[in-house]
């Protein structure tokens, strides 16, 4: 694993982490397995990789993954858990803070699940995973719809998603209402659309969920899946 130093979101995630044994579900984000399912494997980026269900998910259908995390609590138990699988060995895993870090190449499929911050809003994590897609690649950015937020919200981000399908990557806990949106607002914060992109998906969707203490409810999701398109230039 490739460690840097992000003192304070490093240390909130590290103590969510440590507070319990597991803290998502080790499964992966169903609308990565709905949207990616259906794509040629080639080199993928998952931003905010939590305890590593999407990472290992993608390297056991052929992808070369780079995982991202601003925890290395959750890195470390990730690595521990792919170690167990024969796809485990093609995912790196990368300890970095998306609120000041952004990739130097560019990937066939980059992953955005459900990234939230303070320090940030959303939209500058997201603005790094758009800008790492190659020309010809997908960008998929799942986040919470707002028409379909978590009856048991806190203020506090390990109390309001459970059921295993969010992530860390910098700050600590929710920026309020910032941090939910539709996916026709991403992509249009975000500039996906022509000349440079085909957005392919547009849509919220409902899941079931359990709460931090068994409540049971429907959430949405926005979900954006969108092709960067090849350029003319060079």
């Amino acid at each position: 694993m490739d460690h840097e130093g992000h003192d304070g979101a490093a240390r909130h995630w590290d103590e969510m982490y440590r507070s319990r044994p597991r803290v998502w579900s080790g499964r992966p984000n169903p609308q990565l397995v709905a949207e990616a399912s259906g794509l040629e494997p080639g080199t993928a980026l998952d931003l905010g990789c939590g305890e590593g269900a999407d990472a290992l998910w993608l390297a056991e259908q052929g992808w070369t993954v780079t995982a991202v995390d601003v925890s290395a609590v959750a890195l470390e138990r990730a690595e521990q858990h792919a170690a167990d699988s024969a796809a485990g060995s093609r995912i790196t895993w990368l300890q970095r803070d998306l609120d000041a870090w952004a990739p130097e190449e560019q990937f066939d499929l980059v992953s955005a699940q459900f990234l939230h911050s303070t320090e940030a809003p959303w939209q500058r994590p997201h603005r790094v995973a758009a800008d790492a897609v190659r020309p010809g690649g997908t960008l998929l950015i799942v986040g919470h719809h707002p028409d379909g937020l978590p009856p048991w919200r806190s203020t506090s981000d390990e109390d309001s998603h459970a059921e295993g399908h969010s992530h860390s990557h910098g700050g600590g806990g929710h920026a309020g209402s910032a941090m939910f949106f539709t996916a026709e607002q991403a992509a249009a914060e975000l500039g996906i659309a022509p000349p440079g992109w085909h957005v392919d998906v547009a849509t919220s969707r409902e899941r079931a969920a359990t709460g931090p203490d068994g409540q049971s409810a429907t959430l949405a999701d926005a979900v954006l899946r969108a092709t960067r398109l090849q350029t003319l230039d060079g």
